[in-house]
This record gives C-alpha cells, structure tokens and sequence, in this order.
C-alpha cells in the first residue's frame, strides 16, 4: 500500500514543531499530562482539518490551535479550583523526558518563571507568550483572546509589570546553582538552621505543594500558603527535614539542577530553587504524589 504523501508532510511539519507547542500548553498548564493531551488535541485537528484551506503559516496556525485549546481548559470549573490553591506549584519536568529538550529559551521553562506565569491571568499569560515567545502581532493575538488590539497592548503591559517584579529570581549561572542546592541541602541534612538562614535572601519565600488534599510527613502538614522569610522558612526546613529518611537523586527539572526525594523506591518529593544574588530566592517544594510520578529514579 502506497502511503499518502500529503499525511507523511504534515506528520512531518507536526513533530518538528512538537517541542514548541508542548512547552507552550505546559507553560499555559502547568500540567505536562494536559499539556501532551493538548497537543495531542492539535495533530487530530490538524490532520483533519479542510484540504480545501491552505495553510501558509503552519507553525502560526498550530500556536492558534494550542492555545485556544489551553484558554477552553482553564476556564473549566476544574482549573479555576485548582489554580485558586495557594499552595499550587506548576508540575515538575525533565524536559527530555517530556519532549521539550529542544526548548532553546529554558529561563521560560524554569520553575521561578512558571510560578510567575501562574500569577497571570489565562489571557495575559497567552497574550504574554505570543508575543514575547512566537512574536504574534496584536491583531492575530486579538482575535485568538476574543479582545481588542488596544485591550491586548493592555494585557500585555500588565502581564509584563508582573513577571518583571520577578525575573531576578531566575538569572544565576547553572553553577552557582548547583553550588547553593548543594549548601543547602547539607544545612538542611544537618538542621543548621544558622546556615540556612546565611543561604536564604532575606524576603525568600518557601511554597510547598502537597497537591488538592494535602501531605502530612509524621507531625507536619505542607503549607497552604507560601511562607515568607529566612528566619521562619529555616526553622521550617530543619524542623521537617528530621520527619522522614529520604534517597536523594540529583536531577536537572526544568532547565536547572534539582533533587528529587525517594521513599521505598518512589518519589516521594521535588525540591527546585530560584537563585539570584548569591542567595536562595525562592524554595519550591513539590509533595504532591499524583505530579510526581513521571520522576521516576533513573536506573
């Protein structure tokens, strides 16, 4: 049987751009699970869409496809509960692992940028991501957004005050990274609580995700809101760090060096830092069991 060569094109125009659209809907999401069915979503549509129709732009017109399906997600009564949590982190990722190795910008794949993202509403995060990340006009952006050129210049000076109060959480080298994840999980081991302290800025902030119901490690429950302060995230950590014995597994999640916790053989929790300063800005601390199971030990 000969195969179709117009079905042998678009699979190949789909999967060289499949990296893209899955870190789009996952910056979108926060999910990766969503964020693949999504894309998914898209080569069905696709794949199917009119003949009849030429597609001069493919890489435009499946962005368009990806996000309107990531708008429709967040405005289900799911998302909006959801994202509504305090304590909600965006999932953890290796990006090799989930088809993203090939994302060029990892800053916009960090945890620190992600989180910023999660502080957006859904319209200013596309309007943000299109523009900033795959450089749509505002004109094809409003119509996507169903808003005005105007109110989407709008959109996108709201949504870029806000991610600009944060992008200093994210710009150390992979090194001094490295270096500071490293102190501060000796500190942490130890319970030191004075070395903590001397490796957190002053204004850090601790969030921890123990995902919609919550984790409970012997006598601490994970925070339900982030906790601000080296002083009270030091005490914090060393308190709970004596709770439960752990394997530790160097990683790199997100773009940045990382360490995932193991118990019995699974995950048992995720920890990612945002560094700037020579000093620990932000300690994410995911818990969550059902989000974790995609970091597996690597054997």
């Amino acid at each position: 049987m000969r195969s179709d060569p117009r079905a042998t094109s678009d699979l190949t125009i789909f999967e060289s751009l499949r990296p893209e659209l899955v870190a789009l809907a996952y910056r979108m999401l926060g999910d990766v699970g969503r964020a693949q069915d999504v894309v998914q979503e898209a080569w069905l549509r696709w794949h199917h869409r009119d003949r009849d129709v030429a597609v001069d732009a493919p890489k435009a017109y499946l962005v368009t496809i990806v996000t309107r399906l990531c708008l429709n997600e967040l405005a289900s009564a799911r998302a909006r509960r959801e994202e509504s949590r305090g304590d909600r982190l965006p999932e953890p990722v290796d990006l090799d692992d989930a088809g993203m190795g090939r994302v060029e910008a990892l800053d916009r794949v960090s945890m620190a940028f992600l989180v910023l993202l999660e502080g957006l509403t859904p319209a200013e995060r596309a309007v943000l991501l299109l523009h900033e990340v795959f450089d749509f006009p505002h004109q094809e952006i409003a119509a996507l957004v169903r808003r005005s050129p105007a109110a989407c210049r709008k959109l996108l000076e709201r949504a870029r005050q806000k991610v600009a109060e944060g992008r200093r959480t994210f710009t150390a080298s992979p090194e001094e990274h490295r270096r500071l994840l490293a102190a501060f999980l000796r500190a942490a081991s130890a319970g030191d609580v004075a070395a903590l302290v001397d490796l957190l800025a002053a204004d850090a902030v601790l969030i921890t995700d123990g995902g919609p119901e919550g984790r409970v490690v012997g006598r601490f429950r994970n925070l339900r809101r982030p906790l601000q302060g080296a002083t009270r995230i030091a005490a914090f950590v060393a308190a709970t760090t004596r709770a439960v014995a752990v394997d530790v597994e160097h990683r790199e999640l997100n773009g940045r060096p990382a360490v995932v916790l193991h118990r019995d053989g699974r995950p048992f929790a995720a920890i990612l830092l945002a560094v700037a300063d020579d000093r620990i800005q932000r300690v994410f601390f995911h818990a969550d069991l059902t989000r974790l199971r995609r970091l597996a030990r690597r054997s």
